[in-house]
C-alpha cells in the first residue's frame, strides 16, 4: 500500500472515531453550500429579470428548477449510495455542483440558466442524503447524535437565511452570476478534503438496486411537484396542472406497491407505519413550506415595497439567521428537557405567532416589528426542524439510514418547492384581483394583464407608461401586493397550526438507550482493516450492537461500511 493511501486511511479512521466531530464539520460545510444555493438567487431575481428578460413561467422555472429536480432525485441517489458507497456519491455530487455553478454564473439566456439550475439540483440530490446518512453512521449514540443534528439543522437554516445576505452583497457589487460563481472555489476546496476525511459506508442490503423503482419514484415526485408548481401560476384546473399531478400521483402509488412486493426494497415502506416517523416527515414538509415560501415573499416585500437594496434586504433577514443558530445550539438540551412532541408542537406555534405579527406590515417600514417577527420565525422553525429531523432519523433502524435520509431530504426539498408554488399561488390569487380597478383609471388592458403577473412586472409596465397612468398603476399594484401578502400570511399561519396539531403524534419523551462502549472508535479500525483485507472476518470477542436482523450485521450499526472497490 502506498504512503498516500495509508495516510488517507489514517485520516478517515481518525475522523470516523475519536475525531468524528471533524466529519461533522465537513458534512456541515457541504450542507451549507447546498442550503445557501436554495435561497441565494432570491435577491437576484430582479437583476436576472432585467438582464435575461424571462417570461413569468420562465422565471418560475429559474427559481424552482433547483429544488424540484433535487427533490425528485433524492430517493434515487440516497439509495444508490447505500449500494455503491455514500462517500463516493457525495464526492461526485461535489464535482457536479461545482461545474453546474460555473455554467449558471455564465448563463446568457433563461434556458441555459434553467438547465444549470437543474444540474445544481442533481448535485444537491447526491450531496444531501449522503451527509445525513453518514452523520447517522458516525454518531450511533442518540445523545451525541442529537447534538450533531442540532448543528446540522442550524447550518441548513443558516445557509438558507444567509443566502439573501451573500446574494445581496454580490449582486450590489458585481453581477447576478456571482451568486453562483462563489460555489466553484469552495467545491474545489471541499472535494479533496472530503476525499481524505470522510469514511466510506454502504447499507446492509444484499439484493440488487431497484433501478426501475428509483426512476419511478423520481418521475412520480417530479410530476407531483410540477403540478403544484403549475397551480402556483393560477392555472389550477388546466391540463398542464392536472396531467402531471395525476401521473405523478399514479407513479408514486405504483412505486409504493412495488416496494411492498420486493424482497430488497429501495425504501422500507413499513417505516411510515411508525407514527413518529411519518409525523416527523410531515412536519419537515410543513416547516420548509413556510420557511422558503415566506422568505421569497418577504424578499419581494423588502425590495419592491420598502425599496431596500439587495444588501439591505439580506441584512434585514440576519435576525432570522441568528435566532436559528441559537435554536440549533440549544436544541439538544431542549429536546431532552421537553421531548419531541412539545418541542415540535410549540415550535410550530411560535412560528405561527411570528407570521401573524408580520400581518402588521404595510407600505411603510417598521424595522422593530420586522426584527421581532424574524427572530421568532427563525427560532420557531429551527426548533421544529431540529425535533422533526432527530425523531425521524432516530426512529429509523441504523441499517436503513440511507433510505430514511433520502425520505427526510425529499421532504425538505419537496416542502421548499411546494412552499414557493403554494404560497406563490395564494399570493397571485389575492394580488391580481386588486388590479381590476385600473380599468376605471384608463390603464390599457394589455398593461393591466402584464402587471397582474407580479409586482416587479407591474413596476416595469408603470415605468413604460409614465405620467399619471404609470403613477396610478404603481400605487395600485403596491397596495394590491400588500393585500395579497396579508392573505398569504394568514394561510401560512393556518398551515403551521395544522403542523402543531400533527406533532401530538410524536413521542412525549426522548428515548435514549445506553450506548455500546467503544462503538465510534471501532468504526475507524474497521475501515482501515477492510482496506488491508477485503474479506477478513471480524475479530472474535468484539462487542457488537443489538442487530435489527439476526441473520446479518448491518454496516451502519458500527459505521464501518464496506470497502469501496
Amino acid at each position: 500500500m502506498s504512503g498516500t493511501a495509508t495516510a488517507r486511511i489514517r485520516l478517515r479512521s481518525a475522523a470516523d472515531g475519536a475525531n468524528r466531530w471533524v466529519v461533522l464539520v465537513v458534512l456541515c460545510l457541504s450542507l451549507l453550500l447546498v442550503a445557501l444555493d436554495s435561497t441565494v438567487l432570491h435577491v437576484a431575481v430582479p437583476a436576472v429579470t432585467e438582464d435575461l428578460r424571462p417570461s413569468a413561467v420562465g422565471l418560475l422555472w429559474i427559481v424552482d428548477a433547483y429544488p424540484l429536480v433535487c427533490a425528485s432525485l433524492l430517493i434515487l441517489f440516497g439509495t444508490l449510495g447505500d449500494r455503491v458507497g455514500r462517500r463516493r456519491v457525495l464526492l461526485l455530487g461535489y464535482a457536479l455542483f461545482g461545474v453546474a455553478s460555473a455554467v449558471a454564473a455564465m448563463a446568457d439566456s433563461p434556458g441555459v440558466l434553467v438547465v444549470a439550475r437543474a444540474l445544481l439540483g442533481v448535485g444537491g440530490a447526491m450531496i444531501m442524503p449522503a451527509t445525513l446518512s453518514i452523520l447517522r453512521q458516525v454518531f450511533p449514540d442518540r445523545r451525541e447524535r442529537a447534538v450533531a443534528i442540532g448543528v446540522w439543522t442550524a447550518v441548513a437554516a443558516v445557509g438558507a437565511a444567509t443566502g439573501p445576505v451573500i446574494g445581496g452583497f454580490l449582486v450590489e457589487h458585481f453581477w447576478w452570476g456571482s451568486v453562483f460563481l462563489i460555489n466553484v472555489p469552495l467545491m474545489a476546496l471541499i472535494l479533496p478534503v472530503g476525499r481524505l476525511l470522510l469514511p466510506e459506508s454502504r447499507g446492509s442490503h444484499d439484493g440488487p438496486w431497484d433501478v426501475l423503482g428509483a426512476l419511478t419514484a423520481a418521475a412520480g415526485v417530479l410530476g407531483v411537484v410540477l403540478g403544484v408548481k403549475r397551480a402556483g401560476t393560477g392555472e389550477v384546473l388546466s391540463a398542464a396542472t392536472l396531467v402531471p399531478l395525476l401521473i405523478g400521483a399514479l407513479l408514486l402509488i405504483v412505486f409504493v406497491r412495488r416496494q411492498k412486493r420486493r424482497t430488497h426494497p429501495l425504501i422500507d415502506i413499513g417505516l411510515f407505519t411508525r407514527p413518529a416517523f411519518s409525523t416527523a416527515v410531515g412536519c419537515i414538509v410543513l416547516a420548509m413550506l413556510a420557511l422558503v415560501g415566506l422568505e421569497l415573499i418577504a424578499v419581494q416585500y423588502l425590495q419592491l415595497v420598502l425599496g431596500l437594496s439587495p444588501l439591505e434586504t439580506g441584512l434585514r433577514l440576519l435576525p432570522l439567521t441568528f435566532a436559528a443558530m441559537a435554536a440549533g445550539a440549544t436544541g439538544s438540551y431542549t429536546l431532552r428537557r421537553v421531548g419531541p412532541r412539545r418541542m415540535v408542537g410549540w415550535g410550530f406555534v411560535l412560528t405561527a405567532v411570528s407570521v401573524l405579527i408580520l400581518t402588521a406590515m404595510g407600505q411603510h417600514d417598521r424595522p422593530a416589528l420586522l426584527t421581532a417577527a424574524f427572530v421568532a420565525l427563525g427560532f420557531g422553525l429551527q426548533t421544529t426542524l431540529f425535533g422533526a429531523y432527530e425523531s425521524m432519523l432516530s426512529e429509523a433502524p441504523a441499517d436503513r439510514a440511507g433510505g430514511a435520509a433520502a425520505i427526510g431530504e425529499t421532504s425538505y426539498q419537496l416542502g421548499a418547492g411546494m412552499g414557493i408554488a403554494l404560497l406563490g399561488s395564494v399570493m397571485n390569487a389575492a394580488y391580481a384581483p386588486g388590479l381590476s380597478a385600473l380599468s376605471d383609471a384608463g390603464v390599457p388592458a394589455a398593461a393591466r394583464a402584464a402587471a397582474a403577473h407580479s409586482l416587479g412586472e407591474a413596476y416595469q409596465v408603470a415605468d413604460r407608461l409614465g405620467g399619471p397612468l404609470g403613477a396610478v398603476l404603481r400605487s395600485t399594484a403596491r397596495h394590491s401586493f400588500i393585500t395579497g401578502l396579508h392573505v398569504t400570511l394568514l394561510v401560512s399561519a393556518a398551515l403551521l397550526l395544522v403542523g402543531a396539531l400533527a406533532a401530538l403524534r410524536l413521542p412525549r419523551a426522548m428515548d435514549c438507550p445506553s450506548p455500546v462502549p467503544d462503538e465510534p472508535g471501532r468504526a475507524g479500525a474497521d475501515e482501515a482493516r477492510e482496506q488491508r483485507t477485503a474479506h477478513e472476518a471480524p475479530a472474535p470477542g468484539r462487542a457488537q450492537r443489538p442487530l435489527p436482523h439476526p441473520a446479518r450485521r448491518p454496516a451502519e450499526a458500527t459505521g464501518s461500511g464496506r470497502a469501496a472497490h
